[in-house]
């Protein structure tokens, strides 16, 4: 392998570790794990609280507990979007 070569592989295997340490050991010890996008523990929880806080708010027909599930459904569905790291960093567009 030419010398370039092994320097790109090193620099995308560092980056790698950088930004998902858990998905890179997983791969070094031969069992791969989701990446860091595919993991959705945290908005599946989120969402189930939100769906039960929503029923409450029906069942008891709260106003205020009907709106608190729907902005938690809102902020699990955010949770589910692989895309939102990349987004949350992009520059304003530009006025004209």
């Amino acid at each position: 392998m030419a010398r370039s070569d092994e320097k790109h592989l090193g620099e995308i295997e560092s980056r790698l570790h950088r930004e998902d340490p858990r998905f890179a050991d997983g791969l070094g010890a031969g069992r791969p794990r989701r990446p860091r996008e595919y993991r959705h523990t945290k908005a599946w929880l989120l969402f189930a609280v939100a769906l039960a806080v929503l029923g409450a708010g029906i069942a008891l027909a709260h106003g205020l507990l009907i709106a608190t599930g729907l902005v938690l459904a809102g902020m699990a569905g955010e949770l589910f979007d692989p895309q939102r790291g990349t987004r949350r960093h992009r520059p304003p567009p530009r006025r004209s």
